[in-house]
């Protein structure tokens, strides 16, 4: 397994933080927002002279983190209901534009993993929503699998699959190697889902990334993000089954832990030396 992190968990100066990340012993990087432009709305020559940064430091990319289908469903109006990290908003109609243009950048920089979401969530999932998402997605999973891309969808609470079982099922429909998993610990807790080892059983056979958050649940009921080992999702466990699951991929940060005064790069340090620590006790390396 290797560690990866997602740069503007950092910084939004992409030399900056590939310079943190390999304090850290990372090995590739994953793209989300940089100089605080969303990878989907990049242009040309940000996206050269991202490759140019890149390339100088010797830091391959793991993963765009794209926010593919992080819209509402066809027919419904209801907005954003979690983060879009600085996204352009974007009707479900135009998200095929925004599949073709990020998988010429995928392959400009140098990855098949496209990470893609399962629209806003509006209300409870439903056998109906469920049969719209499938919908919704069908003919980008077909691009992708044309274009020999990967897309990856992420269990997201803020959106209608949340859970590692929702996604599952989902992935089980299309059964195409063009719509894998990235698999969300932190997300699924946030759902309401144990995420190991029950979300994980689910999923496990789909995962082709990790995102890294942790999280607890406070007495008052709410959930809350917080220093990576110490919440409540089990992440040197989770790690030994990923290993024992024969998983080479990447162990990616996405912090979303915020200490009182802290800076994004404060909790990034502070989770990155924490997961080098797990993944020692786990008994592998992050290289």
């Amino acid at each position: 397994m290797r560690l990866s992190v997602i740069t503007d968990e950092i910084s939004m100066d992409l030399a900056h933080a590939v310079d943190v990340m390999k304090e850290y012993g990372c090995a590739a990087a994953e793209l989300r927002t940089v100089w605080d432009t969303n990878i989907a709305d990049m242009s040309d020559e940000q996206v050269d002279k991202a490759r140019k940064t890149l390339d100088e430091k010797q830091m391959p990319v793991c993963c765009l983190s794209t926010p593919l289908y992080k819209c509402d469903l066809p027919g419904q109006v209801g907005g954003a209901a979690g983060m879009t990290h600085q996204a352009s908003g974007r009707a479900p109609e135009q998200q095929m534009e925004v599949l073709e243009r990020c998988t010429k950048l995928a392959r400009l920089f140098g990855t098949k993993y496209i990470r893609i979401f399962s629209y806003w969530k509006h209300g409870d999932l439903t056998c109906q929503i469920e049969d719209a998402i499938a919908e919704g997605i069908s003919d980008g999973v077909k691009y992708a699998e044309d274009s020999d891309v990967v897309l990856l969808m992420e269990n997201e609470h803020a959106c209608y699959l949340g859970t590692g079982r929702d996604t599952a099922r989902m992935l089980a429909r299309f059964n195409s190697p063009a719509l894998r998993a990235v698999w969300d610990p932190g997300n699924a807790f946030m759902a309401g889902e144990k995420a190991f080892p029950d979300g994980y059983e689910t999923i496990r056979n789909y995962v082709d990334h990790v995102h890294v958050k942790d999280a607890e649940l406070l007495a008052s009921g709410k959930r809350r993000f917080i220093l990576v080992g110490e919440g409540e999702i089990g992440y040197k466990e989770q790690f030994e089954a990923l290993r024992s699951d024969g998983y080479n991929g990447c162990i990616s940060l996405e912090t979303h832990y915020a200490p009182f005064a802290g800076t994004k790069e404060q909790s990034s340090r502070l989770c990155l030396q924490a997961l080098n620590v797990l993944l020692a006790l786990d008994g592998g390396s992050s290289s």
